[in-house]
C-alpha cells in the first residue's frame, strides 16, 4: 500500500512540476486570502482516481472537494492536499508538496509528503517507523536549549488567530535561534520529523493539511499534539504542536495561555 501511495504522490508531483503561467488561473474559493488555481483541482482529481484503483473502497477528504465524507467507523478514507502550500506554487518558491494520508477508524496508517522540487520523499506506516527517500527517519537524541521553531499562520483564519500568532511567535522567538515560516503545513511536519526545526505550532488547521505530516512525525519520534495536549482528530479543524520530545513540554506551556477553558469552538 504504501509503495502505490508512493507512486502515485510522485505522479502528482510530475504534473506540478509541469505547470505554466501559475498566476494566470488563480482563483479565491470563500474568501481574499484562500487562494485556488486550475493544478489544485487537476492535482487532486489525479491523485483521487489513482488512489481509487488501489483501494476502491476508500473515501475521500480532499482541500479541492466540494463536499466529500469523512470515513467513519472501520472505513478506509485517504485525506488529500493535492498542492499544500498553494502561495508558494503560484509565486514559484518551490516550498509546496503532495499530501496524502489514509486513515481507518479515524487513525492515520499510512502518510506520504512529496515535495518535487526537491524530488523529497517523506513517508511513514503505523509502528513502522518513517523515512525520507527510504532512509529511515529518527530524531537526534542530542538536546537543544535553543531550538529552531517553524510558527503557522493560519492566514485563512487570520482576523480570529492574527494576534494570538504573533504573540506565541514572540514568545517562541525570545527562546530560539530563529522563528521560520515556510507556507507548508505539511512540510513543517516533515522538517521537525527530520531535526531540521525542534517544534512547530498553528492555531488552525484542516484535516489534510496535518493528515500525512502528523504520522510521519510521529513515526519519527516526535510528540504531536493540539494545543490542549489532547490527541490530533481529523474530522474539524485543529490546532497543532509537533516537537522533539525534549522540546515539547516547553511548547505546550507556551501554547497554554491560548486555550481556552470553555467547550470547543466551531470554526
Amino acid at each position: 500500500m504504501l509503495e502505490a501511495i508512493k507512486a502515485v504522490a510522485r505522479e502528482a508531483g510530475d504534473l506540478i512540476l509541469s505547470a505554466e503561467n501559475r498566476e494566470k488561473d488563480v482563483t479565491e474559493k470563500s474568501f481574499a486570502f484562500d487562494l485556488v488555481t486550475d493544478y489544485d483541482k487537476a492535482v487532486q482529481k489525479l491523485v483521487e482516481q489513482r488512489l481509487h484503483t488501489v483501494l476502491p473502497e476508500a473515501s475521500f477528504l480532499g482541500e479541492e472537494d466540494v463536499a466529500a465524507p469523512y470515513g467513519s467507523g472501520e472505513e478506509y478514507c485517504f485525506v488529500i492536499d493535492p498542492i499544500d502550500g498553494t502561495t508558494n506554487f503560484i509565486k514559484n518558491l518551490h516550498m509546496s508538496c503532495v499530501s496524502i494520508g489514509l486513515a481507518k477508524g479515524g487513525k492515520m496508517e499510512y502518510g506520504v509528503v512529496y515535495n518535487p522540487y526537491t524530488k523529497e520523499l517523506f513517508c511513514a506506516q503505523r509502528g513502522k517507523g518513517a523515512f525520507l527517500n527510504d532512509k529511515p527517519l529518527q530524531i537526534s537524541e542530542r538536546k537543544t536549549t535553543k531550538p529552531v521553531s517553524i510558527m503557522g499562520m493560519s492566514p485563512y483564519y487570520r482576523e480570529r488567530f492574527q494576534k494570538d500568532t504573533f504573540s506565541l511567535m514572540q514568545t517562541l522567538f525570545s527562546c530560539s535561534v530563529d522563528v521560520r515560516v515556510t507556507g507548508s503545513a505539511a512540510l513543517d511536519f516533515c522538517f521537525v520529523a527530520a531535526g531540521r526545526a525542534e517544534m512547530f505550532a498553528e492555531f488552525c488547521m484542516s484535516p489534510w493539511d496535518c493528515a500525512a505530516g502528523s504520522l510521519i512525525a510521529q513515526e519519527a519520534g516526535c510528540l504531536v499534539s493540539d494545543m490542549a495536549g489532547k490527541p490530533l482528530q481529523f474530522e474539524e479543524k485543529t490546532s497543532v504542536l509537533v516537537a522533539h520530545p525534549a522540546m515539547y513540554p516547553s511548547l505546550l506551556a507556551a501554547a497554554r495561555p491560548y486555550v481556552q477553558n470553555k467547550e470547543k469552538e466551531t470554526i
